[in-house]
């Protein structure tokens, strides 16, 4: 807000006249609001026909006791939404994912695809050449949808 003195040629200082002098010296400038982003509806997800076709990785976090961060990485076949694997660290990187998977593959088969959000340990570079060797197609969910990730 502008400052005005009390007493400017005797007259005191009220909300409209500060706005008077403030249109008069031109600061009542509009604000643009921001643009809002449109995106694109969801497009909806295909239902695996068969058990081991898809499955979904997710990370949760969650904190102990004593205040430090727990991470887990969940993997859920899409068809009868049985987990296939739950591990819990303190860190999890990529390197981590790629042999959770390679255990899980070794138990249950490979799947065709797998469903992932835009997480830093899913777009790297590790992840994605152990998917082009495995055969797996990766499918990233729309940015702003964790629900297609459920």
């Amino acid at each position: 807000m502008l400052f005005v003195p009390a007493n400017v040629q005797g007259y005191g200082r009220n909300h409209k006249r500060v706005y008077r002098i403030y249109c008069e010296l031109e600061l009542n400038l509009r604000i643009k609001p921001k643009k809002r982003l449109k995106r694109d509806k969801p497009l909806p997800l295909a239902a695996p026909d068969l058990s081991n076709d898809t499955w979904s990785m997710d990370f949760m976090a969650d904190q102990l006791a004593d205040g430090q961060s727990i991470r887990t990485l969940n993997v859920l076949d899409d068809f009868n939404r049985k987990s296939l694997c739950l591990e819990v660290d303190f860190s999890l990187l990529a390197e981590r994912v790629v042999q959770s998977l390679n255990q899980i593959i070794e138990w249950r088969g490979k799947p065709n695809t797998i469903r992932v959000d835009n997480g830093p340990e899913y777009i790297s570079g590790k992840l994605m050449e152990w998917a082009e060797k495995q055969g797996v197609r990766l499918e990233h969910i729309q940015p702003g949808k964790p629900q297609q990730n459920a």
